[in-house]
């Protein structure tokens, strides 16, 4: 049942869209042209004005209501699409939000690193500045020692 109901939508639906296509191009404005012309040369085949300006009259009020309700559904479709680009355009920019984030974190941890290697830099100096010293200092003690042995 509801298969059957938006099948009957959808073709409704592709029918509008036609219709105002159709309705929007040259060729509608060339057949409403036409009609109009044929309406009132109608008059010199004997059909009385107030006949034709009556039946005139109330096509183009129908098709002025239908004209409307096209219009109307022309909007809501367009109000439908801009939702999604709206849609699609915040995902996109939590998106790029997200990158910078990424990007701002991969700056920090780049920022961390260089520290970190500064700081074992000078921690290897210091290192080897103290192993030296030590080195110094058990050749003072050895040469002491030897100097009071003697």
């Amino acid at each position: 049942m509801k298969d059957l109901r938006k099948k009957s939508e959808l073709r409704v639906e592709k029918i509008s869209i036609l219709a105002t296509r159709w309705i929007g191009s040259t060729s509608s404005l060339l057949v409403h042209t036409l009609v109009f012309i044929i309406s009132f040369a109608l008059y010199f085949y004997g059909v009385p004005m107030d006949e034709i300006l009556l039946v005139l009259t109330t096509i183009v009020s129908l098709e002025a209501i239908y004209l409307s309700i096209f219009i109307q559904m022309s909007v809501n479709r367009q109000a439908h699409n801009l939702k999604k680009v709206a849609k699609d355009i915040d995902d996109i920019q939590e998106d790029v939000e997200d990158i910078q984030e990424e990007d701002d974190d991969d700056k920090k941890d780049d920022i961390m690193l260089n520290r970190i290697e500064d700081t074992l830099g000078r921690l290897i100096e210091e290192v080897i500045d103290l192993k030296k010293q030590h080195l110094n200092h058990l050749k003072k003690v050895s040469e002491e020692k030897k100097k009071n042995k003697n």
